[in-house]
Parts: structure tokens; C-alpha cells; sequence
């Protein structure tokens, strides 16, 4: 891709992006458990609750994937007064979404969503709503928190529809014309056939079930046959941009100047759910902060595909996101950088709040060798990620002497890197990692040789101190040794 731009992007302009989020609210809570019988009243499985979490679903979603990617975030919706409205606000509040814009209704109850999962199998899902259009009051609230916002400057408008009631025809067509009367761009997140109260907007973000909706017919998905609909459902509601998820096909953009496809980046697959509120949050974001649409719609791809290797609803991180487009640059043969301290411990802490055990390591690894692969791959194996800390240069020289390293430290990073075994790495200059590991916090210290657990640097920021065996028979030095030997000889 030419011009590649996005990584700057997400390191910096980012979080100076300003954007509503309107739409259907709803609140998703996940009570995880497991099966071990089946019940005496019954033919049903009886699922032990041990765990139960609470996060933000349908349009505050939205909102929750924008905030984690560094943008200031104002959601505006419809809840009840209850426990669940209680629950919404302090959710948002912990990803620093502004909630001003969440109309308060005696009138209605707060929409939840509560799933009940034996292991990663959902075993049943329970809706509390009452769907209906706005009263006048709500809409009246709604649009003058709209107007506020407008007037203090945005860069961008989601309207995420989940056919509760919030999107209705003419609110979204008032949306729409207050938007682009400031010259904000507006992005529907669509639901149902009648798109005709999406009309003019400027992007919309339909699945493939949706598109087909929309254009009253069933197609496969190829190709040309989404390339049809979306032409005739842009030219029908005067759209700018219509952009389909397709799944295992990734995703494809259509204006009335260019095709854009753009494949799946996912490797395994384990929930859909909120994959196209990641889509939408991430597509805009990009949009809003000048991207080109191709590197925009690349960004909001590897995004989703972050997001569907998860299990429930989640938003992806910059960070996380950041990791994966720079992996990505990496196997196309752009430039190379580690990331930083605070990325790094931003990464480690999305992942761990996801459950996943980190693993953590460091080293010279100088001229990387078999010995090398084969630790990192042990160390990796005890949990989900591992992160490599990677002794700089100047630390190198100084555990080494002045001859040492024989490879820069960006090489060093960059080869690393590239084993599937390692997941992220980080350049530090002490002499030991221990600073570094305050940070990252892992679960899992890895260290290896004869070290007792008790000598290891950096143990007391660590859940657990793993120590590791080296392979018999590898090293940099005997490499070294190796090949001044031959040089010696006259045979190099």
C-alpha cells in the first residue's frame, strides 16, 4: 500500500479526533460458568456460574472501541432510570467516554443482554428491551446536546442502529443535515431493508445479510454480485460510500470513483459480536483523521480481526491495533520499529484485562540462533503472549564489552519480531530490566540457565518466575568462535 500512513496515525493524531456516537444503547453482561450434568427437572444443562462481567453493547460499543483507539468520545442515546443505567455510566465512565448525551427516561427501561456460557459455548441469551420510536422529549434532548457538541466542533457522527427505536426516519435525516451543515462527516451503522432514513449520508457499513436486505434479493458473496447492490443502494439513497463486511471475504468499498478490497486479516475466528461496531468506530476514526479510504478500510479490517479472535464483545486498543499494523508492515518490508515503554505496558494491560496470560523475557539475543528459537518458543508456550525485552546497544556493549553487539539493535528487533513465537518487542537501556518489567507487570517472568527464582531481576513485578533451561550446545559465542576459526584459515 502505497503511502502507508496509518501507524503515525494511531500514534499521535488519533487522539485528537472528536466524535459522537448516536444510537441504540445497550448493556451486555456475560455470566460464565460450566456444565458437568444435566438437570433433574429438565433436559436442560446446568451451568455453575464462577464469574460474571458486565460491558458496553450495541451503540455505546461503538463508542467503547473509538475510546479505546485515543479519541474523545461523546455517546448520546436513550436508557431507563435503573441499576443498569448506574452500571452503563460507570463502565463508560472507566473508558473515559463523555456521556452527556444519554438521555435519562422514566418512560423506558435500559436495553441488557445477558448470555450464559458453559466453557466458550453459549448456552443461552436473555433480552430485556422495550423497543419504540423517541418521545418527543427524548429527541428534544438528544438534539440539543447535538447542536452543543456541533457548535464546540466534531470531526465526526456514528448513528448506530440496532432497531430499538433511537434511529428513527426523521431524527437520522436531522442528524444528517445538522452534520454536514458543519461539514462533518456522517457514518451509518444500518439495520433492516428501509435505508431510505440513511439518505445522504456519507458512509454506511452494512454485513452481507444486511446488504442483501437492503436490495430485496439473496446473492453469494462474490465479488461482483456485492459490487451490484452496493452501486445500486448508493445511487438509490444518494450514499457516498458503501462499505460491506463480508466475513471470510473482508471487506469492500464502493463510490462512484473506485472498488476498494480489502481480504480478512483474521486467523481464527471465535465471535463475530461487535465486529462491525469495530468496524464502523475504526473506519470513521480513519475517514475523520484524513486517511486515504484504502488505508482507512485496510485499518478498520485488521481491526475487526482483532476483535473477532475474542470471545464476546470487545473493543479493539490502539495499542493492540498499533501491534498488528506494524507486524503487518514488517512482513511487507517497511520500516521497522519497536514499540514503546507505554505502548508496550498499555498492550500487556489490554491483554491481560481480556484474560490472557503475558509472558515476559529479555535478553542480547546477538546473532540469533537455534538455542535462541527453541527458549523463546518454551517460554512462549507457558502463556498467550510473549513480550521480548531486548538489551539496547549501549546496554549490550556495556554486559559485553566494546566488540559487542555484532548486530544493531532495529536488526536485532526486527528478527525477533518475526518469529511467530514472540508477540511484541521493546528496547531497554539499563542494565537490567527490572524498570521495564514495573511496567509491563506480566504474569509470567521468564528467565533462563541456572538462575533460582529468587535472583531473578524484576521478580517482585511478576505474578510467577519461570526458569528455563538453554539448549546444550548454542550460543553466540561458539558462532563467533565459529567463524573467526575459518576466517583464521583462510576459508571466509
Amino acid at each position: 500500500m502505497a503511502d502507508f500512513k496509518i501507524t503515525s496515525f494511531l500514534t499521535d493524531k488519533i487522539q485528537q479526533l472528536r466524535i459522537a456516537v448516536i444510537g441504540d444503547v445497550m448493556l451486555d453482561r456475560y455470566f460464565h460458568g460450566e456444565v458437568k450434568r444435566i438437570s433433574p427437572e429438565a433436559p436442560v444443562p446446568v451451568t455453575k456460574i464462577n464469574r460474571i462481567n458486565s460491558v458496553l453493547g450495541g451503540a455505546t460499543n461503538v463508542a467503547a472501541n473509538l475510546a479505546h483507539l485515543g479519541c474523545k468520545v461523546f455517546m448520546g442515546g436513550i436508557t431507563g432510570e435503573d441499576e443498569n443505567r448506574q452500571l452503563l455510566e460507570k463502565l463508560m465512565e472507566e473508558a473515559g467516554i463523555d456521556y452527556s448525551g444519554l438521555v435519562s427516561s422514566p418512560l423506558r427501561k435500559t436495553i441488557t443482554k445477558l448470555r450464559v456460557l458453559g466453557g466458550q459455548q453459549q448456552m443461552l441469551r436473555l433480552d430485556f428491551e422495550e423497543v419504540g420510536d423517541l418521545f418527543p422529549q427524548e429527541r428534544e434532548a438528544l438534539t440539543a446536546w447535538l447542536d452543543r457538541l456541533l457548535e464546540t466542533g466534531l470531526d465526526g457522527v456514528i448513528v448506530s442502529d440496532y432497531a430499538k427505536g433511537v434511529c428513527a426516519s426523521g431524527f437520522v435525516q436531522d442528524v444528517i443535515a445538522k452534520a454536514h451543515a458543519k461539514a462533518v462527516p456522517v457514518l451509518i451503522d444500518p439495520k433492516g431493508a428501509d435505508w431510505s432514513k440513511y439518505a445522504g449520508c456519507d458512509f454506511i457499513t452494512p454485513n452481507l445479510k444486511e446488504m442483501c436486505e437492503a436490495a430485496g434479493c439473496a446473492k453469494d458473496n462474490e465479488d461482483a454480485a456485492v459490487m451490484d447492490m452496493a452501486q445500486s443502494a448508493r445511487t438509490l439513497f444518494n450514499i457516498k460510500n458503501v462499505v460491506v463486511t463480508r466475513s471470510e471475504k473482508g471487506m469492500t468499498l464502493v463510490n462512484d470513483k473506485e472498488v476498494i478490497h480489502s481480504p480478512a486479516a483474521a486467523i481464527e475466528v471465535f465471535d463475530v459480536s461487535g465486529a462491525g461496531d469495530t468496524v464502523a468506530a475504526t473506519l470513521l476514526a480513519g475517514v475523520a483523521g484524513k486517511l486515504s479510504l484504502q488505508e482507512a478500510v485496510y485499518m478498520a479490517n485488521r481491526a475487526a480481526g482483532i476483535v473477532v479472535a475474542k470471545v464476546g464483545t470487545y473493543p479493539v486498543h490502539r495499542d493492540e491495533l498499533l501491534k498488528d499494523l506494524l507486524t503487518e508492515e514488517r512482513k511487507q518490508g517497511r520500516g521497522y520499529r519497536t514499540l514503546s515503554w507505554e505502548e508496550i505496558a498499555s498492550l500487556a494491560a489490554t491483554w491481560k484485562a481480556a484474560g490472557e496470560t503475558v509472558v515476559f523475557t529479555n535478553g542480547c539475543f546477538d546473532i540469533i540462533h537455534v538455542g535462541h528459537v527453541t527458549y523463546l518458543e518454551k517460554a512462549r508456550n507457558l502463556g498467550k503472549h510473549l513480550i521480548v525485552g531486548l538489551n539496547t546497544d549501549a546496554s549490550v556493549q556495556r554486559l559485553k564489552g566494546v566488540t559487542r553487539p555484532l548486530v544493531h539493535e532495529l536488526d536485532r528487533a526486527r528478527v525477533l519480531a518475526a518469529l511467530a513465537c514472540v508477540d511484541a518487542v521493546v528496547l531497554f537501556d539499563q542494565d537490567t530490566p527490572t524498570e521495564l518489567i514495573s511496567q509491563i507487570r506480566p504474569d509470567i517472568l521468564v528467565k533462563g540457565g541456572d538462575y533460582k527464582p529468587e535472583e531473578v531481576a524484576g521478580r517482585e513485578y511478576a505474578g510467577e518466575v519461570q526458569i528455563i533451561d538453554f539448549e546444550d550446545g548454542y550460543s553466540t559465542t561458539n558462532v563467533v568462535n565459529k567463524i573467526a576459526e575459518l576466517a583464521k584459515k583462510g576459508l571466509l
